[in-house]
């Protein structure tokens, strides 16, 4: 690998307030859960996405019910809509893992993480690294993303942050006003 672009990743999942609400091992039972069901089903996941802003959804379609006959604005949310809910299962032991060494045990964070029985540790990634994150992400708080670029072990690495949500830091309308040329600049200096 040559260089290393993230969007808004969590490392210290202590930060990801709501999701830690949601997964807090004294009342999920991760176990129970993937041991029944196997794989994750899409429904699941989109409802604890949902569950982060419960109003938005009806917001959205009050939106697109004020503006039924403007066709730019219809085709836009039809898009959007079917890109955020077409989603596929969670491979169950996946989610297991993820939920115990992320969420609870916070193993990134604290380089206890492993893959494949390797250690995977942040301070072992030496190719130039850019970080964007969203001021306004609900999904991912700058808190839990913030220490990302001082635990990486590159000389080149850079934090930008930029206007925006979760998504629309990279799919929004003003994303090719704001992420692309970033991105077009920095990965232009070291692609060469």
């Amino acid at each position: 690998m040559k260089n290393l672009i993230c969007f808004t990743t969590p490392i210290d999942f202590r930060e990801m307030k709501l999701f830690s609400n949601f997964s807090d091992r004294r009342y999920f039972d991760v176990d129970r859960l993937v041991d029944s069901i196997g794989n994750v089903p899409p429904e699941m996941i989109l409802s604890s996405f949902e569950m982060l802003r419960p109003a938005s959804r009806t917001v959205s379609q009050i939106q697109l019910w004020e503006n039924i006959w403007n066709d730019e604005f219809v085709k836009s949310y039809r898009m959007f809509d079917r890109w955020a809910t077409d989603t596929l299962p969670l491979a169950g032991e996946y989610f297991r893992t993820i939920t115990k060494d992320l969420m609870w045990d916070n193993k990134l964070f604290n380089d206890t993480m492993s893959v494949g029985g390797r250690a995977a540790k942040l301070e072992d990634i030496k190719v130039p690294i850019l970080h964007a994150v969203a001021e306004h992400d609900h999904i991912v708080p700058y808190d839990a993303a913030k220490h990302l670029i001082a635990k990486i072990g590159s000389a080149d690495k850079e934090e930008v942050m930029l206007k925006g949500g979760h998504v629309s830091l990279v799919a929004g309308a003003n994303a090719v006003k704001r992420l692309w040329p970033k991105l077009d600049s920095w990965l232009g200096k070291r692609s060469t």
